[in-house]
């Protein structure tokens, strides 16, 4: 493989392309100083991939792009392409030839290619080293090398060594495994780091975990237990509904069979009292209550007719007084005054003749019906005091067994009012700790919003802050680039005009880049517009040009001078569309006031456009004119040139440039505290938003126990309720049935003694009947007598109330007319006494009825009397069934009462098994039928399944507030755990493996170094005895021990001297020991090709004879490219190639082969 070619496209003093053709052996460039021999070592140093400035011999990078002389503008790009022979195949391409390309643009850009497609630096040294041909570049020795060699340090010889031995990609792979190796051990730490942040919250989490765990345990126990639990009950209530449901249908059995008897003792009864009231008919009784009517209406007559007698009497009394029209009135108010007396009087008695008229119908209806009126009305209130009693003492018993079962009931409820009110009392709390809970964590999400918001607005002024920092960085650097480049511009642009010869030429202004005000934005149009006008000397007048000409003829130097004063001639004509360039430029201050002439003669004529597109425009339809545009393209009739223009070098510029870069710097300062700021105020409010969001899930957990302590008390408390409910309903509709018997105890209680009464007065007639019959007679003699006595009170209210109407007429008419009822009043007195007169005759007859009537009623008690006795017999037999008959009523009230029990207990039940129901349904959500379904669950020996239950019960209430997602939460904890457990090993691995990889690249290092080192050796020593025959020459290694680090030391005896210091050496003893060096490293490594930059130069002919020896017999193994001014060199050489270059222009170069040249 050897460099079949080189082009050079703009690099350094090469501004036109230039084409180096190569051919195998030597190949010498020769040419006169500054011609840019050595720019095309630097060229092949360049496309190779030096990355230093130094390596090309420049300040800066763009330095290597053509910068322009003062017949030829700058250009905007280097491109250097070099063509490799592959045809041996060295290289691991399947190509003949291989062009490696490497281009520069002036805004930074850099470009690399292998065979026209892009790749990377990186792509281009793998591709080389391959070769022999590494990134340290050893094949290339350029000027001052050599003796770089000797003054380095050991371990820098030791590269040279590394490099050529390909050591490098080893040790590229060792700093790669190394940075793998620190990511891995940052990533070591930062995972357990990890782990002991997770084990930290572990441990807490397993112990809530643990307890929620063992609450789901207890729960789900307690479940199983209140289910069975629950089922058994619904199973026993529905058991004892069922046999509930058999004693009463057993009860109506014998109910039925009670009613059959006591249908039978009726019978008997009723045939019994049918014979007494057969017995008990005759007429005596008819007659009695004849005569007592009889006798008791005489009564009401004589009591009539006494009545009567007063009243005449007292108007007789009346008619007598001669009273005055006062005493009438008073009279008339007085009788109306008794007229609503008697009125009343009379409504009162009609009362009572309605009671005795419905008392006698009664009486006669039972009479008539039953025959013997007084006995069978005994007989039924018999009857009745019996079932009175047996109802009585049945409710009483009833009474009784309610109150308790009330009080009971009451007591439940009391008890249930207390508990709500402990669970209200404890709702009303837990309402208000979930309240300040909630409203705690309302608080601080609200905190941690605003903390986030803040937060997200600092990580958005921090990345603003950053994003500015880093413009202004680049700002900065542009701006101080472009400073440092001005300032070189204009320094090389005065040292390019020779401003520095014309100092001292009187006349002399200065620089026209100097003298102009150019405005904002216009700089590349007026560089573009002026041209090589830029980098001229302006001077007063034509006399002080002269001088500055001579001054610049004399030095040998090339420069421009514009005189003032002189009429140059212009032209304004300028294509339509384009603005004047003119315009923009003005005379800086200070400057002569004929600068103006000067500009209008050099930019008049120019004009300026946007864009491209117009300049075109414009130039077609004007093609003699020149268009510039604002980015600096110019056209005009001596051609188009595109491209950007450099900033002007002006002082104006340079000033403005300085003030941005320290204005840039300001910023950069001012941008960078605002990073730290935001910084330290993130990092305050990340601490701050995991301190809230801490407190937050803390009031989390208070909220979810709380809520939770909640809703078991609402539960309770809605149970509680329904039982409430069920309670009071049950004592309301016990106290409604207490009340009802209380009010039938009471009616009957009302009721009892008068039928007792009855039936001990029945009992009494039955053995007494006289007794009996005349308390019978009695009776009704009293209704006799009560009739009559009502008669004649109503017989003598209604005449008395006539009597006092009438007479009130009377009066009232009297008062009308006086002498008419003084008239009158005779004639009414005469009518009383007569009636007077008729009243005793008539109260005489009544007397004498009564008395007869007295003695008859006499015999007729006597025979009443004797009828007594003969149905007392009857009486008796009755008596014996009616108790019978009670017996009977007792055993069916007993039976009635064990039914009502029956019903209260079957109330209970169902009241029970409601309650039961609902309580599956609500609190374990399943059917009574799952319920009762369930299996009986384990029990501990000894301990019942209800106690268990209430352990259990009680084992929850201690438990306290449980985390119901510790356990997931745990879970995916203990996970990452185990994940994070795996990446350490994960990690830790790696480091083991990187360390073996470390360890076996140390190893390979030491090798290839070792074999390469005593290769390198042996032939420095033979290469040292060649160039200096009889010396002797070695290496040596700085630290044996050390294969890895230790350096190369280089002792060298010339002939004749004893000391082996390479201080002590001439120059051209120091040169030779060094090319022996590299010749040794060459000859151990072989390369394709060798590049040396006149390093033959400080030799004498002897040592330069050794060394043409030495390149001569390299020559037949590598291609070597020597750049030299040694004659003998040249002829040396299998081709030739002379660079040159004239004043103003660019390097140009000639190849020729060597024996054509020296022909020639």
């Amino acid at each position: 493989m050897f460099l079949k070619s080189l082009t050079l496209k703009g690099f350094k003093s090469f501004a036109d392309s230039t084409v180096l053709e190569m051919e195998p052996g030597v190949t010498v460039v020769v040419g006169p100083n500054g011609s840019g021999k050595s720019n095309v070592v630097d060229a092949i140093a360049w496309v190779l991939g030096a990355q230093a400035p130094s390596s090309v011999r420049s300040q800066k990078m763009e330095d290597v792009i053509f910068s322009g002389t003062n017949k030829r503008a700058a250009l905007g790009r280097a491109e250097v392409t070099l063509t490799l022979d592959n045809s041996a195949g060295l290289l691991p391409l399947d190509f003949s030839e291989i062009s490696v390309s490497r281009t520069l643009f002036r805004n930074g850009d850099s470009e690399y290619s292998i065979n026209g497609v892009e790749c990377r630096l990186l792509d281009v040294q793998e591709l080389l080293s391959d070769a022999g041909v590494g990134r340290q570049q050893h094949v290339i020795i350029s000027q001052g090398q050599i003796d770089a060699v000797l003054t380095a340090r050991a371990e820098d010889r030791r590269a040279i060594i590394e490099e050529a031995a390909g050591i490098l990609k080893y040790r590229k792979r060792k700093e790669k495994a190394e940075r793998r190796l620190e990511a891995t051990e940052v990533n070591l730490l930062r995972v357990q780091d990890l782990i002991r942040e997770v084990r930290r919250q572990l441990r807490p989490l397993e112990r809530q975990a643990e307890a929620a765990r063992r609450h789901g345990e207890i729960v789900g126990e307690l479940r199983a237990l209140r289910l069975f639990l629950s089922g058994r009950e619904v199973a026993s209530l529905r058991a004892r509904l069922t046999a509930l449901a058999g004693e009463k249908a057993t009860s109506d059995s014998s109910e039925k069979e009670i009613r059959q008897k006591l249908a039978a003792l009726d019978t008997e009864v009723l045939a019994a009292e049918a014979e007494l009231s057969a017995r008990g008919e005759s007429g005596v009784n008819d007659e009695l209550m004849r005569v007592e009517q009889l006798r008791e209406r005489a009564r009401g007559l004589a009591a009539v007719i006494a009545e009567r007698r007063r009243s005449m009497e007292r108007d007789q009394g009346q008619l007598i007084a001669d009273d005055v029209v006062a005493a009438l009135e008073a009279d008339a108010a007085q009788m109306r005054e008794e007229l609503i007396d008697v009125e009343r009087s009379l409504a009162i008695a009609m009362q009572e003749n309605d009671s005795l008229l419905e008392e006698e119908e009664t009486f006669e209806r039972e009479r008539t019906e039953q025959g013997l009126f007084h006995m069978v009305q005994s007989n039924e209130a018999s009857n009745a005091a019996a079932e009175v009693r047996g109802e009585l003492r049945t409710l009483r018993n009833t009474v009784e067994q309610g109150a308790g079962e009330a009080q009971k009931m009451q007591t439940r409820t009391e008890q249930l009012v207390a508990h709500d009110a402990e669970v209200a009392a404890g709702i009303d709390r837990l309402q208000s700790e979930l309240a300040d809970a909630e409203t705690e964590v309302g608080s601080l999400r609200a905190q941690l919003v605003d903390v986030t918001a803040t937060r997200e607005q600092i990580e958005l002024l921090g990345d603003e802050a950053q994003v500015a920092r880093a413009a202004a960085e680049r700002r900065s650097a542009r701006a101080a680039a472009k400073l440092e480049a001005l300032e070189e511009a204009v320094a090389s642009s005065r040292a390019r005009i020779g401003a520095e010869h014309l100092a001292n030429i009187s006349g002399v202004v200065g620089a026209l880049v100097d003298l102009l005000a150019i405005d904002a934005g216009w700089d590349a149009a007026v560089k573009a517009s002026l041209g090589e006008a830029l980098a001229s000397i302006v001077v007063s007048d034509s006399a002080s040009a002269r001088r500055a000409i001579e001054a610049l003829q004399a030095v040998d130097h090339n420069g421009a001078v514009l005189a003032l004063g002189i009429a140059y001639g212009s032209s304004s004509s300028l294509p339509a569309g384009v603005q004047s360039v003119r315009s923009r430029v003005q005379p800086a201050n200070g400057a002569p006031a004929q600068l103006g002439a000067l500009l209008d003669a050099l930019l008049s004529h120019i004009g300026c456009t946007d864009d491209l597109d117009a300049a075109i425009s414009a130039i077609e339809s004007s093609p003699s004119s020149t268009v510039v545009t604002r980015r600096g393209d110019r056209l005009s009739p001596s051609g188009w040139r595109l491209g950007a223009a450099d900033d002007l070098g002006s002082q104006e510029v340079i000033e403005r440039t300085r003030i941005e870069v320290e204005s840039a710097v300001a910023d950069l300062g001012r941008l960078a505290g605002e990073v730290e700021s935001a910084k330290t105020r993130l990092i305050a409010a990340r601490q701050q938003g995991t301190q809230l969001q801490s407190q937050i899930d803390r009031q989390l957990v208070v909220v979810e126990s709380a809520s939770d302590k909640l809703t078991t008390a609402i539960n309770d408390r809605r149970a509680n309720a329904a039982e409430q409910q069920i309670t009071r309903d049950a004592a309301n509709e016990t106290r409604a049935r207490l009340t009802q018997y209380q009010q039938r105890v009471l009616e009957l209680e009302n009721i009892l003694p008068g039928l007792e009464e009855s039936e001990a007065a029945e009992v009494a007639a039955a053995r007494a009947q006289t007794e009996e019959r005349a308390t019978i007679d009695a009776k009704s003699a009293h209704l006799v007598l009560r009739r009559k006595d009502l008669d004649v009170r109503v017989a003598g209210l209604r005449e008395r109330e006539q009597f006092l109407k009438q007479r009130a007429t009377d009066t009232e008419r009297r008062l009308e007319v006086d002498s008419a009822a003084r008239l009158e009043a005779g004639t009414r007195r005469q009518k009383i006494e007569a009636a007077l007169v008729a009243v005793g005759l008539l109260s005489d007859l009544v007397e004498t009825h009564k008395a007869s009537t007295e003695a008859r009623l006499a015999e007729l008690h006597e025979m009443r009397r004797r009828q007594s006795d003969e149905v007392r017999a009857v009486a008796t037999r009755l008596d014996n069934a009616r108790r019978g008959r009670h017996e009977s009523e007792q055993q069916l009230e007993e039976l009635r009462e064990r039914v009502r029990r029956v019903d209260v207990e079957e109330a209970e039940s169902r009241m029970r098994l409601e309650a039961a129901v609902e309580m599956i349904r609500r609190d374990l959500e399943v059917e009574p039928e799952v319920a009762e379904a369930a299996p009986m669950p384990d029990a501990i020996e000894g301990v019942t399944h209800a106690d268990r239950a209430r352990v259990l019960e009680r084992d929850i209430r201690l438990m306290g507030p449980i985390n119901p997602l510790a356990l997931q939460e745990f879970t995916e904890l203990q996970e990452r755990h185990q994940f994070l457990e795996e990446q350490l090993n994960d990690v830790r691995a790696s480091r083991r493996e990187l360390a073996q990889v470390i360890a076996a690249v140390d190893v390979e290092i030491q090798s290839v170094f070792a074999e390469a080192f005593a290769d390198v050796s042996v032939n420095f020593t033979n290469l040292f005895t060649l160039l200096f025959p009889g010396g002797k020459g070695k290496l040596v290694l700085t630290n044996p021990d050390d294969m890895l680090n230790t350096g190369i030391e280089v002792e060298a005896q010339p002939p004749g001297k004893t000391f082996k210091k390479l201080s002590l050496l001439s120059g051209g003893e120091r040169s030779l020991t060094a090319l022996a060096y590299l010749f040794a490293v060459f000859r151990s490594r072989p390369s394709p090709f060798y590049v040396m930059d006149e390093v033959e130069a400080a030799l004498d002919d002897v040592n330069l004879h050794r060394f043409l020896g030495l390149v001569s017999e390299f020559r037949r193994d590598a291609q070597l490219i020597i750049v030299s001014h040694q004659k003998r060199t040249m002829e040396a050489a299998d081709c030739l190639m002379g660079v040159s270059m004239q004043p103003g222009g660019s390097s140009k170069v000639v190849t020729e082969r060597s024996t054509d040249a020296l022909s020639r």
